[in-house]
């Protein structure tokens, strides 16, 4: 198969399956050994956690430009198209770039399948494999790699990395990686390799010895947030790290220990960054999609939190900066194979309107709990309950879209279109 464009490519990622039957990484290996193992030739910063993730690789990946290096950054999921999974330099994937990489790995598998026809990728193994090939051909300096779902047996796992990062560890994907907290803790500690350094952010005490053991046993020297480097929020965010004292605007407190964590891996790094440039790439990062303001009049706030930790976190912090007497009113719909119930116990004053999105795993009417039903109104259609709420705000009032990265950009889409239209 030969691709001509972007469209075709990214259509048939979605025809790929999202499983193997056994979850291990012998096929992501075999891709790679064929390409010559891209992920070999460029230094690497691998980051996974519960939350935060994403929110890290954005700030590190910032970060690393402003030192002068070539920054690879692979993050899921995207917020407005799928070139944002990978970018070079804060530039997502150009369509022709796509195409080529694509066109890169469709030879290799070709190879493969000369000795072995039933060869195949799983969609997630195809975009690492992508991504991996495509930094490599780019010669970045870096490339900032997130995790898909876990560590240990996560398709990005393939890599020594300059440095190791675990954010949070919290209840999310328990399915595939639980049931439990220490379970997720041991999937998680897979990306701790030998003598290599670990960050660790804001985790449990209960699972913390899962990750100091793994580290102690890899020879990896551990940087615990709260021990190693410290962060307080005050009238802006102060960091501490060794001899290195920083400050960065005030955020949600969790956006704070992104930051902490981000720049703690990246002073290990020992990239020549006076203070001043390490507080400007901070507050110049935008990440899309986490604590994103639509608009100031009326207050529209985007976020696509997905999970109990996230929607905590997100709720702690719209309440704080909401002012009385408006209201909060909230537009959501979650993937139907996320704990619902937990979640939606965490709303109290908050006018709820759930929806739904052309997407499989979305949950529809029928997939929310009945008590979420019962209390709160149902809209199908989510670009008719996004005007609705929209048009009915009041002075004071807050919008708050969330639950999904999927919803978060069909609405930032429809915004677009709307603002296009008004010219």
């Amino acid at each position: 198969m030969k691709f001509t464009n972007a469209h075709e490519v990214i259509s048939y990622l979605y025809t790929l399956p999202h499983l193997h039957a056994k979850s291990d990484l012998s096929y992501i290996k075999r891709i790679l050994a064929v390409l010559d193992n891209p992920q070999d030739k460029v230094k690497t910063l691998h980051v996974t956690g519960t939350n935060g993730k994403g929110s890290t690789s954005y700030y590190l990946s910032n970060l690393l430009q402003k030192a002068g290096q070539k920054t690879g950054l692979f993050v899921s999921p995207f917020v407005r198209e799928f070139n944002e999974r990978i970018q070079l330099n804060g530039q997502d994937i150009p369509d022709q770039d796509l195409v080529k990489t694509a066109n890169i790995v469709e030879e290799a598998l070709t190879k493969i399948r000369q000795q072995d026809e039933e060869f195949s990728l799983v969609t997630f193994e195809y975009e690492v494999a992508l991504a991996f090939e495509y930094f490599a051909l780019n010669h970045c300096d870096y490339a900032v790699i997130e995790v898909g779902i876990g560590g240990e047996h996560d398709k990005t796992n393939v890599i020594m990395p300059a440095v190791s990062i675990i954010t949070t560890v919290g209840l999310d994907h328990e399915q595939i990686i639980g049931p439990t907290l220490a379970d997720i803790a041991v999937e998680k500690s897979g990306i701790i390799k030998y003598k290599r350094p670990v960050v660790l952010g804001n985790v449990p005490e209960l699972v913390l010895p899962v990750l100091t053991e793994k580290a102690e046993k890899e020879k990896a020297p551990v940087y615990l947030l709260n021990r190693d480097y410290h962060l307080q929020a005050k009238e802006r965010f102060e960091y501490r790290f060794a001899d290195r004292q920083l400050h960065f605007k005030l955020r949600p407190e969790v956006e704070g220990y992104d930051i902490a964590i981000a720049v703690t891996a990246f002073l290990l790094l020992k990239l020549p960054l006076n203070d001043e440039q390490i507080m400007q790439a901070i507050d110049q990062t935008v990440i899309p999609g986490r604590y994103q303001l639509l608009s100031n009049k009326p207050t529209i706030i985007l976020d696509g939190a997905h999970n109990i930790q996230a929607m905590k976190n997100l709720l702690k912090f719209v309440r704080k900066s909401h002012q009385e007497p408006g209201k909060i009113k909230v537009l959501m719909t979650m993937m139907k194979d996320k704990d619902l119930a937990q979640v939606f116990s965490l709303f109290k004053d908050e006018e709820v309107t759930l929806t739904t999105i052309p997407y499989p795993r979305a949950a529809k009417l029928a997939d929310f709990p009945a008590a979420v039903r019962a209390r709160y109104r149902y809209e199908a259609d989510y670009q008719v309950a996004y005007r609705k709420l929209r048009e009915n705000l009041q002075t004071g009032d807050t919008l708050l879209i969330t639950g999904s990265f999927y919803l978060v950009s069909a609405i930032l889409k429809l915004e677009e279109d709307r603002c296009e239209f008004k010219e």
